[in-house]
């Protein structure tokens, strides 16, 4: 794999390297996504001022706690998938889930995790299924990381654990579909990256399901999708909000907390 390359100013340089330094001398088990993954991933280059590493929740506070012992403040902004640590102005993101919860770091990251090397110094990279599971729920009015699915699946699609990523998806294979038919729209020459027996599958899925009877229950998961934009349809119209335990994986509490965090964003 080659280096990832990266622009940096001096002293956000040697805060990442110190920071990887640490967390590599600590034992503790992570992952790089964000920017420099896509980098080696995608083939995009994004010289942003930012470093993403992924861990197990179980992983959190011991990381948190390697960091701090060499004089790092650290936070846990966001208990359900979270946390921060920083040195003055630079700072990295310690990510567990997704910010709606459905998409947690478990050991399969890590077993699937990509060998590489930023300034220097050896990581292992999120693997492209997770990065593309946890990034499909992103469709914000300001974010939308669909690109981002489509060129992760156009430079390394070829080489994809289709068979994992659809169980990732479980329930939501939606989301899934949706990504991939765009897919097949963005890189009409490029659409058998995605294998036949993939599209076929889940579109088998949808013909079984449209001939089912609908639930009755009156579920909204765009929340699933935007934690702003169906606020109306679980406070006003009387939806069920589809991220909530047990259907989803957050509590009425982690619900109001990355609610309330809307208006400081």
């Amino acid at each position: 794999m080659q280096p990832i390359k990266v622009m940096l100013d001096e002293a956000t340089r040697h805060f990442y390297v110190q920071t990887l330094t640490i967390l590599n001398e600590s034992g503790l088990p992570y992952l790089v996504g964000g920017a420099y993954a896509m980098g080696t991933l995608a083939e995009i280059e994004r010289h942003t001022k930012d470093l993403d590493i992924f861990v197990r929740l179980t992983d959190r506070d011991r990381i948190l706690q390697a960091l701090a012992s060499h004089r790092y403040h650290t936070e846990v902004t966001f208990p359900h998938w979270l946390a921060k640590a920083w040195v003055v102005e630079e700072f990295i993101d310690v990510i567990y889930s997704s910010g709606n919860g459905a998409a947690p770091v478990d050991d399969e990251w890590f077993e699937h995790a990509v060998d590489a090397e930023l300034l220097g110094i050896p990581v292992k990279l999120c693997p492209p299924e997770e990065i593309i599971w946890s990034k499909s729920f992103v469709q914000e009015r300001e974010r939308f990381d669909g690109a981002d699915i489509a060129h992760l699946i156009r430079k390394s699609g070829s080489g994809f654990n289709w068979l994992r990523l659809l169980r990732r998806f479980g329930d939501h294979w939606r989301v899934l579909l949706s990504h991939l038919i765009n897919f097949g729209y963005i890189y009409p020459g490029e659409r058998d990256v995605v294998p036949d027996w993939v599209m076929a599958e889940l579109i088998d899925r949808l013909s079984r399901e449209s001939r089912e009877p609908a639930p009755r229950e009156k579920v909204c998961r765009g929340t699933l999708l935007s934690r702003e934009q169906y606020l109306i349809d679980v406070a006003v119209w009387g939806y069920r909000d589809g991220r909530l335990e047990p259907e989803g994986a957050m509590s009425p509490e982690s619900i109001d907390h990355w609610t309330a965090a809307i208006a400081t964003k």
